[in-house]
């Protein structure tokens, strides 16, 4: 299956995908008012009800922390540069999304640019990707290093504290080798947040800001990690050393088809057909279901459903033998 999609995809998927590519600012512009406007309305209708009821806007910071989501798309769209034809304006826009999510832009993209160019890659692995171990590795570990990769691969820690840790710890300190507009970049980010976060505690209330904006962030966090691990972590994967390592089949076996409900695969911004956006980067995300609609070969993926995904919290390491993700169990 594997030869059969190399063979295919590596004549005809950058032809297949050539006029897709290309973005169309009406179609921009309307995501960009029907995912911040309903995002703005959201946060308000919350802080607003906390007065009324804490139950109430506990309640809206749900479908915030939805709309916190497909912002989030848009904002990965533009790291891509595939959300409007002119770099600038993908800047701009990457830029001023990145303060709502917290993220700064410029060390974000890079970060992504490195997973998207090893994804699949064991000898690429450590930057941007969930840390994955294979068997053999796993054995050599100290018992000490075993439990913490355990711990780090455990789903309260991951889904749990994850988002916490990227929102407060990682995003808010530059990565050795940073160059100076990513450096500046996030120091802005990080001076822009903090005075947002001192003035809506002093103009809110500290009790009333924090639940909305914590809660609404911390959401969209633990659906982002989510979804990032259910598209790259199921069973029958795409790991392979370099000298095996191959673009196309990484994309179309190392990425899944998240298959959502419409209105979730309309929420997270059609990141479901992740094996296209890992073929093809600069397809806005509004084009990808009318890409896998159109070409056959780009729906004999493998594909996962809300219901199979949560299999995917067993799979803890990658066999090299069996070409799986298996878990702890019977590994010594």
């Amino acid at each position: 299956m594997r030869t059969m999609f190399s063979n295919h995809t590596n004549h005809n998927w950058l032809k297949d995908l050539e006029t897709y590519q290309n973005p169309s600012i009406s179609k921009s512009l309307w995501q960009l008012l029907n995912t911040i406007v309903p995002l703005l309305l959201l946060w308000t209708g919350a802080y607003l009800s906390f007065s009324i009821s804490i139950w109430l806007s506990i309640l809206l910071t749900i479908p915030a922390a939805g709309f916190l989501v497909r912002a989030f798309i848009i904002f990965h769209d533009c790291g891509h540069h595939a959300f409007f034809r002119s770099r600038k304006a993908n800047d701009i826009v990457g830029v001023f999304i990145g303060l709502i999510t917290f993220f700064p832009y410029h060390y974000w993209k890079y970060e992504h640019s490195v997973h998207h160019a090893g994804n699949g890659n064991l000898s690429r692995r450590g930057m941007g990707d969930i840390t994955t171990l294979t068997v053999n590795e796993y054995r050599e570990l100290s018992h000490g290093k075993r439990l913490l990769y355990r711990l780090y691969r455990n789903p309260l820690i991951m889904f749990g504290l994850g988002p916490l840790f990227l929102i407060l710890i990682q995003y808010r300190f530059n990565r050795k080798g940073a160059g100076r507009k990513e450096r500046f970049n996030t120091y802005l980010t990080n001076g822009v947040l903090l005075g947002v976060l001192a003035f809506g505690c002093w103009a809110l209330g500290w009790e009333r800001f924090l639940l909305v904006e914590g809660l609404t962030l911390y959401l969209a966090g633990m659906a982002g990690i989510w979804l990032f691990y259910v598209q790259h972590q199921f069973e029958n994967s795409y790991f392979e050393q370099a000298e095996n390592w191959d673009y196309v089949t990484a994309a179309l076996q190392g990425s899944s088809f998240y298959k959502l409900p419409k209105v979730l695969q309309w929420i997270t911004g059609n990141i479901g057909f992740h094996h296209i956006h890992h073929l093809g980067p600069r397809v806005p995300n509004y084009n990808l279901q009318r890409v896998y609609d159109q070409f056959t070969y780009l729906q004999e993926v493998t594909t996962v459903g809300l219901r199979s995904s949560l299999k995917c919290l067993r799979f803890r390491l990658w066999d090299e033998e069996k070409k799986k993700f298996v878990g702890f169990k019977g590994v010594q």
